[in-house]
């Protein structure tokens, strides 16, 4: 009795853990090569008629990869929906997220499935890693080589992006913090910050610096008076908060090292800018990015490949999804649980039936 007993569970344990993830592959740059060998350029393309429509979209995919980065790794967890609103994109961090991002994805998606021999084959979170290094290009900056390989998440919730995202007013000790426990080096975080050469934020973000900024100083002491005066034009006292400001006020619409060149004028737009130049630890840094763009481009391109390690799913774990924004294998792999689970308890029956 004892002995078929331990064979029976022996063996359910067996087939359930065939339902189980178990992953020892690793990113390259070549994984498609074999099952969808076109996909870069096809993702370019459609980024490139997304990039013709709006320039919002280089820096829309650009945070859109930084954020999903950050919160449970590179799975483009951050592209799923809630229908009760519980998903990363509802988190208060996420909602200033800019739609040409999730769009860029999802139209890039439908163009690579819509080829018959990459159907179901690539990842959302590739595509989201293709598309940022595509933007990027598109800018102006450097083209890269993207490891490969991701799969994307079935987890998405609004509690997980607590304190998991970079704040506007961290101090150096902050970011690199938050950043090493990415596994990513200071170097690795100015580098990344150097994004901020692109897109815009709102006047909420940042107010506190140019109205109130402490009992003895109305405007922060390290930002460039000049430019704060034009900061109050732009974002008047009471200002309707979807006002946007560029976060470079020289070359905002060029991926470039300006943003060095900025922090030097004390031209941080938020306090985690500016606190790179103002900290003796960080600012040798950026002043050998905006000396040399050379210097800083290359360091871009290796701490995005840092930052595209984090976290990923790869082999069985996760899945390919169809939609990047609704996970689909949760409920068929439930369904095969309480299947095994009802074989067991039938074996059970007939064992204890004729022992």
């Amino acid at each position: 009795m004892e002995s078929k007993m331990s064979f029976l569970v022996l063996s359910n344990f067996l087939l359930l853990s065939l339902l189980l993830p178990t992953s020892s592959a690793q990113l390259s740059k070549n994984f498609y090569s074999g099952t969808c060998p076109n996909v870069e350029s096809i993702v370019r393309s459609e980024v490139q008629k997304k990039f013709q429509q709006t320039f919002v979209t280089v820096p829309a995919t650009l945070r859109l990869f930084a954020h999903d980065c950050f919160v449970r790794g590179c799975d483009a967890s951050l592209l799923l929906s809630s229908p009760s609103n519980n998903a990363e994109k509802d988190h208060p961090d996420n909602l200033s997220l800019a739609g040409d991002g999730f769009d860029t994805v999802i139209k890039a998606k439908a163009a690579v499935d819509s080829v018959s021999q990459c159907r179901n084959k690539v990842s959302c979170a590739d595509i989201l890693a293709l598309a940022t290094r595509d933007v990027v290009s598109l800018a102006g900056g450097p083209f890269y080589e993207v490891e490969l390989g991701r799969r994307d998440g079935r987890i998405s919730t609004k509690a997980s992006v607590q304190h998991k995202l970079p704040s506007a007013d961290f101090n150096l000790d902050q970011l690199n913090s938050m950043f090493a426990s990415l596994g990513l080096t200071q170097t690795d975080m100015i580098a990344l910050s150097g994004a901020h050469t692109l897109g815009f934020s709102h006047c909420n973000r940042f107010s506190k610096r140019i109205y109130n900024f402490s009992p003895r100083n109305k405007i922060d002491p390290t930002l460039n008076l000049q430019y704060a005066l034009q900061l109050r034009e732009m974002c008047p006292v009471k200002v309707d908060p979807r006002i946007a400001i560029d976060m470079d006020p020289t070359t905002p619409q060029k991926f470039d090292n300006a943003y060095y060149g900025n922090l030097i004028q004390g031209k941080g737009l938020f306090t985690a800018d500016q606190i790179l130049f103002s900290d003796s630890r960080s600012r040798p840094t950026v002043n050998l990015f905006a000396s040399n763009n050379a210097a800083f481009q290359n360091a871009f391109v290796s701490a995005m490949t840092n930052l595209g390690r984090v976290g990923v799913l790869t082999g069985n774990k996760g899945e390919i999804r169809t939609d990047c924004t609704r996970y689909q294998l949760e409920e068929s792999r439930i369904a095969l649980f309480f299947f095994f689970g009802f074989i067991f308890r039938v074996d059970f029956f007939f064992l204890c039936m004729f022992s």
